[in-house]
């Protein structure tokens, strides 16, 4: 038996290994983990328009709002769901009698008419909801 040591070290314990393979496994799940909590940082409630920048935009607080999307074409998202003017009359009117504090985020094309805009908010108005905010993005110093 003297010089046959079959894998083992001094003392007769097998060698320390390090197994590579589920290593990577554990970096790559991080990994993906990681992004897709970056990516759902940036969330917004409405259809993917550039917004309009401003100096004075705050982080949004969506909660029970609903959000509007005008886009630069005229036509209307509610939250992430392209709808048509009737459609928008209807929900808005049943929004505004199923929530105790309805709020509307205006999501706008930066490139929307102003004219557009101003229905929307009219509309809303005309609701009875008086909680209107405009999505935008921090301007670049």
């Amino acid at each position: 038996m003297a010089g046959s040591s079959g894998g083992t070290g001094p003392g007769g314990m097998k060698k320390a290994r390090i197994e590579i393979i589920p290593l990577i496994d554990v970096i790559f799940f991080l990994l993906a983990t990681f992004v897709l909590f970056t990516l759902s940082l940036n969330k917004t409630g409405g259809l993917a328009v550039p917004l309009p920048s401003a100096n004075t935009s705050e982080p949004r607080d969506p909660g029970t709002s609903v959000t509007l999307t005008i886009r630069q074409d005229g036509t209307l998202g509610w939250d992430k769901e392209p709808i048509t003017l009737d459609q928008f009359l209807i929900r808005l009117a049943a929004y505004k009698q199923t929530q105790d504090d309805p709020r509307v985020l205006i999501n706008g094309d930066e490139n929307a008419l102003f004219t557009q805009v101003r229905y929307v908010v009219d509309e809303v108005r005309k609701a009875g909801i008086s909680k209107v905010l405009i999505e935008t993005r921090i301007r670049a110093k």
